[in-house]
This record gives structure tokens, C-alpha cells and sequence, in this order.
């Protein structure tokens, strides 16, 4: 429910701020004085699209909050806990339009999407705007209302996504049956590929082995050579290194009072030479080890050959060889059970077509069931309205049945017979502008009482309706309003009087600006305005007694 609403610099609104509570709040006021900016405004809020033409001239921003009492719409509680936005009973909505046309939007403080807004108005609130009949000339809306009515709205989605999946599904069967003779020329180049890498047999690793292998075979004469060298110089001949660090060693060994740093000198020394017959034992033990292999050499050459040869067919690095091999294979695996995989999708596809079937049976008998009562409930609502004459009917014809469709097995069209006797007819067909605002009225008083959003607006939907019929408009509204919230924006006298809060929105101009105002009315104003509304211009005592006996008669 709607509790606080708060404008700035909206339009011609310099600050409106109002608090609303349950039961039928009427807006009413002068043409142009600014009602509907209240609702504009609201729309904001709940997400609708803005420039920076709503700013009020001169201003920075243009900034809208509304504050709505969650308790009793669990859907929109559910909505703001799994998204972490809940806090406590109240949400609120905020919405800020710069000058310059940028525009935010919070849910609860926290920074939310257009579409946030828009999801999260749509569980809070319900406008009805005073061009709804014209909606209702729409199959789409037609189809809508009655879902709605029938309570079937989750499981017409529910048909939307099952379609979804099965019109999914048949493109990739139509596209896998087409390309087959393509998959065929690709399935014959894959197995050539797979089995001369299967040949190949390289394995992790191998390649950066045999490349070190290949270094050191090649270069056998002179590693041999050198080494040979290395361990003459260690310890070969009269003059080799390790003699000299002996005698090095012994010279600093002899010395009875040595220095810090002379002792440190042999440790060193002493430390060389243990190096350095460590490093003659090593050369020994390679030296030992060591076979030149041109046998090998040329094997090894002629690996890497084959290996480079590859790799250059298919105009990568040899490294990369075994993982093209793995995706190679991969692929492979998929075409070639192309069939079986095209028939697995076809059985799917069986499954998913006798979901739909199932889910289009129960919705439509749902819908012929719901269509029968809110035939009779509408054709009831036209009698207060009028129109007894009139016959109403929802006419469910059935779609072809050999594919799904996105809004189940059946097309929905609202028809009207205004006259006794008259086959029923499309309603463009039959009825006029007075007669499909009535129409469209009785529709939506009778499926807002269905409806599980605590708060509905309408915006003038009594327009071309006056007299003993805006006093049953008036009726019908005040009833809504005793089982939830209802704000209202009306022109007429007998539409304001029946109800429980009432609100004036006055225009003041001066020389510089125009501002809108709002102000909550106490019984004596109430009085005034009606009489206003009733009399025109100038308010006179008979006007005040008319506005008096009507709103005695509500109250």
C-alpha cells in the first residue's frame, strides 16, 4: 500500500507531499492544474522512462520517493529478500532525473536498474489510465485480463518458456539435418587429422626432452673435449688446481698465531678445494658415462622432423601439438555421432511437446472455466452501468494445433452484442467510445477485486461518463476501496463524493511561475470542492446543499 509520496521540481510541481492510507482516495482539481503530474510522477518511481524535459525549469533535479507498506504484499517481500533488499515493513522507491537528463533509481538507498523499478512497481501497484479502453481493443490485453482474472499468469509463463525450449530445440535438429553432408566432408578431414596425430604418438613432455637430447648429442665432440680439459686443470699434471689449493692450505696450516682474517682465508681455501674435487669426481663420473651416438642423433632428428612437420600443416607451434590433438578428437567424437545426437534431440523434443500439451489442456480449461464467470460478473456490471441490453462474451478459438504457440492452444477475443437479437462482433466493430469506456470500466473493477496488488489507481477512467452513471462509477470504487487502497483522479462530482480521503490539486501563478499544489480536505473543503465540481465557476448555496446531501448520503 502506498503510504508517502514526496515531488520535487517536477513540471510545474515545486513540492507535493502527501500521506495516503487505505480505503478510496479521490484527486481532483481544475483541467491543467496539475493532477495527473501526481501520477506521472508515481510512474517515475515505479520506473518509467524520463528526460530531462520533466525538470522543473530552473531546477538541477527532479526527485521522486514514494513509500509503500509491504506487509501484506508477500510477493514483493519475497522479491526485495532474495535480492538483499528488504528493510523491514517499509520499501522505498526514489528516483532522480537530472537537467542535464541522466536519471537514477533506488530501491531501500540501494542503487537499482529501470527494470528493477519497473518489476517491483508492478508487484506494489496497478494503474489504470483513462485510455485503458482503448487497450482493450488489443487481443494481447484481451488475453491478459482474462489470465489474470483465471489466476493463470504463472502458468501461461510457464508456457512461454516450455515453448521457448521446444522452438530451440527444432532449429538445432533443422540446422543438424541440414549441415549434415557438411559434417560428412568434415568428418572424413577430422579421422585423417586424429589418426596421423594418433600415429604420431606425442606425448606430454616428449618434445622438450627430445629437443635437449638433440643439443647434447649434437654437441658431443666438443662437450668431451672441454670436459676432458676442465678435469686436466683440476687435477692432472704436477700444476692442477687442486695441488695448488693443497699447498695453499699448508702454507696457512703451518701458522701457530693466526689472525681473524687468516682463519678465515684457509676455511675458504679448504672450502675450494673440497669444491673443487667434487667437481673432478663429477667430470670423472660424466666422462665415464659419456658415449658419442650418431645412431641416435639421427633418430632423434628424424623425431623431430616428423613432429615439425606437423605442427606446420596445421600452421601452429610444435608445443601446441598435443592440445589440438585433444580438441581434434573432441570434435571427432561429436560429428561422428551426429545422428545419434539428432535423435536424442528429436526424443527430447517429444518430452518437451508433451509438457506443452499438458500445461496448454490445463490452461485452457482454466480459461473456458474463468471466461464463463467473468462473462456473467461483466454482463452484471454493464446492467448498473446501463448497457442491460448488452451481452458479453469470451470467444477461446483454438489455434493450429501442430505447433506450440508462445500464449498456449487458444486465441482469446473479447465480443460485444449491444443490441437484443445482434450476433456478438469483435469490440472495434460494435461498440462506441461512451460504450467501450463503460465496457472497459466493468472489466477492470471486476478484475482489480481479483487482483493479489493492494494498491489501484485510476487516472480518469470515468471520462464520457456522467450523471446516475458516474454516481454507480463512484459506488463501484468506494466498494474496491473497502478491501484495499484506492486512489482516484476524477472530473466528476459523484465519482469524488463517494470517497473515504479526499485531495485538491490547485494551480498559483505569479509572474515568474506556475506551481502545483496539493492539499487533504476536511469535511467543509470537501464540501466546497464538490460544489465546485458541481456548479462551475461561481459556488453558490444550492451548489453547497447538493454537495452536502451527496456527501451525506456516502458517509
Amino acid at each position: 500500500m502506498l503510504t508517502h509520496l514526496s515531488v520535487d521540481n517536477y513540471a510545474i510541481a515545486e513540492h507535493i507531499e502527501a500521506e495516503f492510507s487505505s480505503g478510496m482516495t479521490v484527486l481532483t482539481g481544475e483541467t491543467g492544474a496539475g493532477k495527473s503530474i501526481l501520477l506521472d510522477a508515481l510512474g517515475l518511481a515505479l520506473g518509467d522512462r524520463a528526460d530531462a524535459s520533466v525538470v522543473r525549469t530552473g531546477a538541477e533535479r527532479a526527485e521522486i520517493h514514494a513509500a509503500f507498506d509491504v506487509r501484506v504484499v508477500p510477493q514483493a517481500k519475497r522479491w526485495l529478500e532474495q535480492r538483499d533488499l528488504l528493510a523491514g515493513d517499509e520499501c522505498l522507491l526514489r528516483r532522480v532525473i537530472t537537467s542535464e537528463g541522466r536519471s537514477r533509481g533506488y530501491i531501500n538507498g540501494q542503487p537499482a536498474t529501470l527494470q528493477d523499478l519497473k518489476t517491483l512497481g508492478e508487484l506494489l501497484i496497478d494503474i489504470y489510465s483513462q485510455h485503458a479502453h482503448q487497450s482493450l481493443l488489443q487481443r494481447a490485453q484481451q488475453r491478459n485480463l482474462l489470465d489474470a482474472f483465471a489466476g493463470t499468469e504463472s502458468l501461461a509463463d510457464t508456457i512461454k518458456i516450455i515453448v521457448q525450449r521446444y522452438q530451440q530445440l527444432s532449429e538445432r535438429i533443422e540446422q543438424l539435418s541440414t549441415q549434415r553432408d557438411e559434417h560428412n566432408a568434415r568428418l572424413q578431414l577430422l579421422s585423417y587429422q586424429v589418426d596421423e596425430l594418433d600415429k604420431l604418438g606425442l606425448s606430454a613432455g616428449e618434445l622438450e626432452e627430445l629437443e635437449s637430447e638433440r643439443c647434447t648429442l649434437a654437441n658431443g665432440d666438443l662437450i668431451l673435449r672441454n670436459s676432458q680439459h676442465a678435469l686436466a686443470l683440476c687435477r692432472e699434471g704436477e700444476i692442477n688446481v687442486v695441488n695448488i689449493l693443497h699447498q695453499a692450505v699448508k702454507s696457512l696450516g703451518e701458522l701457530d698465531a693466526k689472525q681473524p682474517m687468516l682463519i678465515n682465508a684457509e676455511q675458504m681455501l679448504t672450502g675450494a678445494l673440497i669444491q673443487v674435487e667434487e667437481a673432478s669426481h663429477e667430470l670423472q663420473h660424466y666422462l665415464d658415462s659419456f658415449e658419442l651416438d650418431p645412431q641416435r642423433l639421427l633418430e632423434v632428428d628424424q623425431r623431430l622432423d616428423a613432429i615439425y612437420e606437423i605442427a606446420r600443416k596445421h600452421r601452429i607451434q610444435p608445443p601446441a601439438l598435443t592440445a589440438l590433438h585433444a580438441q581434434l578428437n573432441e570434435e571427432l567424437a561429436s560429428i561422428a555421432g551426429g545422428d545419434e545426437h539428432i535423435e536424442a534431440l528429436r526424443n527430447e523434443l517429444k518430452i518437451i511437446r508433451a509438457d506443452y500439451d499438458k500445461s496448454a489442456h490445463e490452461l485452457s480449461k482454466k480459461r473456458q472455466s474463468a471466461g464463463q464467470k467473468l462473462q456473467k460478473q461483466v454482463e452484471k456490471q454493464l446492467q448498473a452501468l446501463a448497457m442491460s441490453g448488452c451481452k458479453f462474451s469470451i470467444a477461446l478459438n483454438a489455434r493450429d494445433h501442430e505447433v506450440p504457440h508462445n500464449h498456449g492452444a487458444e486465441d482469446i477475443e473479447f465480443l460485444i452484442s449491444t443490441n437484443p437479437g445482434n450476433p456478438p462482433q469483435a469490440l472495434n466493430r460494435i461498440a462506441s467510445g461512451g460504450e467501450l469506456s463503460r465496457i472497459s470500466l466493468a472489466i477492470q473493477v471486476i478484475t482489480a477485486q481479483t487482483t493479489a496488488i493492494p494498491t489501484l489507481v485510476f487516472d480518469e477512467v470515468d471520462v464520457g461518463i456522467g450523471g446516475a452513471m458516474a454516481e454507480v462509477v463512484g459506488n463501484l470504487l468506494r466498494e474496491l476501496g473497502s478491501r484495499g487502497q484506492i486512489l482516484c483522479v476524477t472530473h466528476q462530482p459523484q465519482v469524488a463524493s463517494k470517497g473515504h480521503h479526499h485531495f485538491s490539486v490547485d494551480k498559483t501563478a505569479d509572474k515568474k511561475s506556475v506551481r502545483t499544489q496539493l492539499r487533504r480536505l476536511g469535511d467543509i473543503e470537501k464540501i466546497e470542492e464538490i460544489a465546485r465540481m458541481l456548479g462551475g465557476i461561481t459556488v453558490t448555496e444550492q451548489s453547497r446543499a447538493h454537495a452536502k446531501e451527496m456527501l451525506s448520503f456516502t458517509h
